[in-house]
């Protein structure tokens, strides 16, 4: 991420939690519009290893316990990268009521090829505490504009913040950007909390992975984006309420841009648009999201389309913010 944005920002540093941030400078004294997109991806942590080399773990981030099974994934070590497997029970010896059953993640663990504790420790340089990612591949999936790959939660918001601020490098603002690239958002949105009150933002908008509701088993009431139909707009989840006019401004601006924007309302999520808006006195913020499908997995599918119409969308949102519209957007009198 230092490298895509280094070409589009005055100044490049992180805060003391390792979120990025990067700030194209307006005139002095200037409000700050703070755009956020998070680095993490959801995945495990090694909890300990077994005498026999095998890899007990912890989840980071919201798992299925049978999203994990069968999974490839990479320990990042000190010393290198080691490649595993998630091991479990084989069906030709479990019964007929095991079969049925989902098995549950302290059940599970990983085979990377050890021959015992000690080759796992000196050979692999694997230790407690070590990060574990998911391994998976991106590609355009059969020639469509879908594209398939892992962490699109929330690369999809990282690709939006880097065209953004692309879209606006030329642009003289009377306002300071703030593009920043949050970590741990998926254990409790902590680094938009740290990068919030180091920006202390006017303005936040938080670019995210939306939940596409456009697929079997998912129903309408509970998630209402489709993937190709453009961006969407959190009006509800469980972590804030969107400011409303905020809300209209950025539907009036898709509107004024010929751009086709969805709305979702979600019992559940969380997202760092809700510690922008809690930083300091408090400022107006609001979720705008690339719809996907399968998050909090090994493959998720997304729209190139809905990542560009995102791109268009936020980058029309930036040229159409004045002074006089921050300052209307903050009053509530």
């Amino acid at each position: 991420m230092k490298r895509e944005l280094s070409p589009f920002v005055d100044s490049l540093d992180t805060d003391g939690m390792g979120s990025l941030i990067g700030i194209k400078n307006g005139p002095s004294s200037s409000p700050n519009i703070m755009l956020s997109a998070h680095m993490d991806e959801v995945g495990l942590l090694v909890r300990y290893i077994t005498d026999e080399g095998f890899i007990k773990f912890q989840n980071l981030g919201g798992w299925l316990d049978q999203a994990i099974i069968g999974q490839r994934w990479q320990i990042l070590t000190s010393k290198r990268t080691v490649l595993g497997i998630t091991g479990i029970k084989t069906p030709h010896v479990m019964s007929t009521d095991e079969r049925g059953k989902v098995f549950k993640g302290e059940n599970l663990f990983l085979d990377v090829g050890a021959q015992n504790k000690e080759d796992a420790e000196n050979r692999l340089g694997i230790k407690p505490g070590d990060p574990i990612a998911p391994v998976s591949y991106a590609t355009r999936l059969n020639d469509s504009e879908f594209i398939l790959g892992k962490a699109w939660d929330d690369r999809a918001g990282l690709a939006v913040l880097v065209g953004v601020m692309e879209s606006v490098k030329d642009s003289d603002l009377p306002f300071n950007i703030c593009a920043v690239a949050t970590v741990q958002e998926e254990i409790g949105l902590r680094g938009a909390h740290t990068s919030s009150y180091a920006v202390n933002p006017d303005i936040g908008l938080n670019l995210e992975s939306g939940v596409a509701g456009d697929y079997p088993s998912i129903s309408q009431y509970e998630a209402q984006e489709k993937l190709g139909n453009g961006p969407a707009i959190f009006l509800h989840d469980s972590s804030m309420l969107p400011n409303l006019k905020l809300r209209d401004f950025v539907i009036d601006t898709a509107k004024d841009s010929d751009i086709n924007l969805q709305f979702n309302v979600l019992s559940g999520y969380g997202q760092d648009g809700a510690e922008m808006q809690k930083s300091f006195e408090g400022a107006p913020a609001i979720n705008i999201t690339v719809p996907t499908r399968y998050l909090h997995s090994h493959n998720s599918i997304i729209n190139i389309k809905d990542v560009e119409k995102a791109i268009d969308l936020v980058g029309q949102c930036i040229l159409q913010l004045n002074l006089e519209k921050i300052k209307n957007l903050k009053n509530f009198d």
